[in-house]
């Protein structure tokens, strides 16, 4: 049997809405939760047009060949980077004429193995075997509205297709938990001079990697306490009155609140590296995820906020790269910097219409609410109003910097001024030089040892 997907309402109406307003098809993405049981679609967003393309959509042949996989795939990732944490990119949907009902299955199945193999690469964690590894396709027909739901398995190449239910459910994310955290990052990313060959965006990635393990082995803490992970995560709770058809609202009432201590009792073996020079990220991190209120487990919560915390620290060091790129600031310029400041950027929530359940985006100082207003509709699809935007932190600087002192200076001023406001960005700081005066040092302590050892 396959398996069943939940769709909010919304995302029904969403789809009828849709014309094709003379095109062979429009493709678009589905949004949601996995579970044992079921997955769950509450949003659908639509391929942004791509003006070049047009002319191809009159082609009268082969036209799922003018399925743009790379644009699509790009899309994914644009909107995987504005999903808090317990959400994904379940998978595709396209709506075309009843004639090419057929023409578009082998090109469906390219296109879900091609997005889940493009954000895998973006990420720091990855699907366990105990997680849902089906993605979907949903084929609708513009004339018949008739659908054709199948899913792959992404772990597997040569999967086929199997058939899958759509049922609609309304108000089906509006008693969703959520789950909040505020992590306190200081990531330290030595460069080493054999690795000076690689991008700098590449010798972070793999800084993050190893940090990401002391994310994973960490302990967490919801609402002050340690939990088996597989209790239920309302257990204690008090449910609403029964035969309450809104029972199900009150379980989002009793916020889930999480705090994250890292395991410090381990220490891994110290060695001496000759750096060119590292990459500092240091501040607070506002991460949050959702989880269906049907049942959920303590498990499920923990890796959702987890992977939230994974996901927005490797975001904003990709958007900080892209957008060094895109004012076309050279690396060895960067790289070469005695002192220089770069600011992440930092994040911002949206509620989806009708929904308890939060999207965000990510931004720098100084782009206005309005480009964030756009930048949704453009990704998500989805018109908001700007005094909905919730911004979760403020801003804080990030620097670069070759002097030893002035990273002694940041940590001092942390350390006397607890009491200060959360800051809002990560703080990237790239040393130069300062592993190849340490390695410098630990030999000439080493060469002073010797000396007074063959002395005596």
């Amino acid at each position: 049997m396959g398996r069943t997907y939940i769709v909010e309402e919304a995302v029904g109406q969403y789809l009828s809405n849709i014309s094709l307003q003379g095109k062979a098809f429009v493709s678009g993405l589905l949004i949601g939760q996995c579970s044992s049981q079921k997955d769950y679609v509450i949003l659908a967003t639509r391929t942004p047009p791509k003006e070049e393309h047009n002319e191809n959509f009159q082609h009268p042949k082969a036209q799922s060949d003018y399925l743009d996989e790379e644009w699509v795939t790009e899309h994914a990732n644009q909107v995987s980077r504005m999903l808090p944490g317990g959400l994904l990119v379940l998978g595709v949907f396209i709506i075309t004429t009843l004639e090419l009902v057929n023409d578009f299955q082998n090109a469906l199945r390219r296109l879900v193995f091609a997005m889940e193999k493009s954000v895998h690469k973006k990420r720091l964690w990855s699907i366990t075997e105990e997680e849902v590894s089906e993605r979907v396709t949903l084929h609708i027909c513009s004339s018949t509205k008739k659908l054709c739901c199948r899913t792959y398995d992404i772990h597997d190449p040569k999967s086929s297709a199997r058939p899958a239910d759509w049922k609609y459910q309304n108000g089906l994310s509006t008693s969703w938990l959520s789950l909040e955290c505020t992590i306190h990052v200081n990531i330290h990313i030595p460069l080493s001079t054999t690795s000076v060959r690689y991008p700098l965006e590449k010798n972070t990635k793999n800084g993050l990697i190893r940090w990401a393990k002391q994310i994973e082995n960490g302990v967490y803490l919801i609402n002050g306490q340690v939990k088996d992970e597989d209790c239920d995560l309302l257990e204690g709770h008090k449910k609403s009155s029964r035969g309450n058809a809104h029972a199900t609202s009150h379980c989002f009432d009793v916020r889930v609140l999480t705090q994250l201590l890292l395991n410090s009792d381990h220490r891994s073996t110290a060695t001496v590296q000759i750096c060119s020079g590292s990459v500092n990220l240091k501040g607070a991190v506002k991460c949050r995820a959702y989880i269906n209120s049907n049942k959920p487990k303590v498990k499920e919560a923990v890796q959702a906020i987890k992977r939230d915390i994974l996901n927005t620290v490797a975001d904003r060091c990709e958007i900080l790269f892209e957008d060094l790129l895109l004012n076309e600031i050279p690396e060895k310029k960067v790289m070469n910097s005695e002192k220089e400041f770069h600011i992440l950027p930092h994040r911002v929530f949206v509620p989806i219409p009708g929904s308890t359940v939060m999207l965000c985006d990510y931004k720098f100082g100084d782009e206005s609410a309005e480009e964030i207003r756009d930048h949704f509709l453009e990704m998500i699809d989805q018109i908001i109003q700007i005094e909905d935007l919730e911004f979760a932190e403020e801003i804080s600087t990030a620097s670069v910097s070759s002097s030893i002192n002035s990273e002694a200076s940041l940590d001092n001023i942390d350390d006397e001024q607890p009491e200060q406001p959360i800051k809002t960005t990560i703080v990237l700081k790239i040393q130069q030089n300062i592993g190849v005066i340490a390695a410098f040092a630990v030999a000439a302590l080493a060469a002073g040892i010797s000396f007074h050892y063959f002395s005596d």
